[in-house]
């Protein structure tokens, strides 16, 4: 559900079951070929945006930024790549960046299409096989999440609360800040093309490098939201 008034634009759910999918969202991939996707660095996107719950209680996955839509209707399916200011709940699990918990609110990279990503999808099987001892996890997952372009930083900024984040898309690295403020600088930069993206939904994901993988829906009484004031990509 989309609302405007009061100077904003706001993004809503409404009682989301788990019986099925609820997301309100902004982009615009417009039903596009990927190759149609025009965002690429070097810009820089800036906005004025609040949720309607804090890090805790916000269920399911929200934010924005940008994306490659890995897996959405009338697309084949690819490997992500993205760049963007990410929420998500538990139970969900995201485990990409060691120095980081698979949930929460986060500015993150990921580019999983890189030549030096895809070259390790061979050697996947027996990789995640072996990171299941936790001595091989430490010493394995580095290079690969070098590789696949990941890097993440939590932040302590209350959702709930107006904020102004900016992202720098640079070519070679991106910079995230919150009101001004260095929240994560240096991230390896994914590559364009990539569609803008904004949202709030009720699912969540489970991804670890050791080979578990899982994939639902929340049941989310009253409303979730995302109002954005305002929004510049320049």
């Amino acid at each position: 559900m989309l609302e405007t008034g009061d100077n904003r634009l706001r993004l809503m759910t409404v009682d989301a079951q788990r019986q099925g999918y609820s997301n309100a969202e902004l982009d615009d991939a417009n039903d596009l070929p990927r190759s149609s996707f025009h965002w690429q660095p070097p810009l820089r996107l800036t906005l004025r945006a609040r949720f309607s719950h804090p890090t805790q209680q916000l269920r399911g996955t929200a934010g924005f930024g940008f994306w490659n839509h890995p897996v959405a209707p009338g697309y084949w399916p690819v490997l992500p790549r993205a760049i963007w200011f990410f929420h998500g709940s538990q139970p969900g699990d995201i485990k990409l960046d060691s120095n980081t918990p698979g949930w929460g609110w986060k500015a993150t990279t990921i580019d999983t299409l890189r030549p030096s990503a895809l070259a390790l999808l061979p050697l996947a099987p027996v990789a995640a096989l072996l990171m299941n001892i936790p001595a091989l996890y430490r010493r394995l997952w580095p290079p690969i999440q070098q590789a696949v372009r990941v890097q993440e930083q939590l932040l302590d900024s209350a959702m709930d609360e107006w904020h102004i984040y900016t992202l720098d898309w640079g070519t070679e690295v991106a910079h995230f800040f919150v009101d001004g403020q260095p929240v994560l600088l240096n991230a390896p930069s994914p590559r364009g093309p990539l569609c803008f993206v904004a949202w709030v939904d009720n699912q969540y994901a489970i991804v670890k490098p050791w080979g578990r993988f899982g994939w639902g829906l929340l049941d989310v009484p009253g409303q979730q939201w995302l109002d954005i004031e305002w929004l510049a990509i320049e």
